[in-house]
């Protein structure tokens, strides 16, 4: 789904660009040979992991597998997504947009290790994608998706769920 007729575009509706706080999902990608699959945003034009906000009647790991699908053809079972971290810090995770809307985001982040098709992007919102060495993401990286690097670089040294 395009963000227009959205869950978080209808509640823009009634409340403009101010602040919103937003739960979603992001996706960590790994190919066999453990590059990660990062995404070039059409608004922005940083790198950043498949990502996108909850709609209604919506679960984390349903949004993950939806906007994984949405933003680069990509399907992942439910059951082959392993939650890693929580991302919700306001000083990294407070985003605003072109358009100026403002959001604060909640997102649980996921490895997906395991995964059908082929890249296919949503030009609306993706106008690249590519594996990329964990260590040598693309730049301009987006800040957050930095933070989740570190995170899943710390889950998988320690096995511990991760949260900032």
């Amino acid at each position: 789904m395009s963000y227009v007729g959205s869950y978080l575009w209808s509640v823009r509706q009634h409340v403009g660009s101010r602040l919103l706080l937003v739960p979603g999902a992001q996706v960590l990608v790994l190919d066999e040979s453990g590059r990660g699959l990062f995404q070039r945003r059409a608004d922005t034009g940083v790198w950043e992991l498949p990502a996108g906000a909850c709609e209604e009647g919506s679960d984390f790991a349903g949004t993950a597998a939806r906007e994984l699908a949405e933003e680069t053809g990509l399907r992942v079972e439910r059951t082959d997504l392993v939650a890693f971290g929580s991302l919700s810090d306001p000083q990294v995770h407070t985003l605003t947009y072109p358009n100026g809307d403002v959001t604060h985001c909640f997102a649980l982040c996921f490895l997906a290790r395991h995964w059908s098709g082929e890249l296919s992007l949503g030009l609306d919102e993706v106008t690249q994608a590519e594996f990329r060495d964990l260590a040598n993401p693309p730049a301009p990286l987006h800040p957050p998706t930095t933070v989740v690097l570190e995170m899943f670089q710390a889950f998988h040294s320690t096995g511990r769920f991760q949260a900032r």
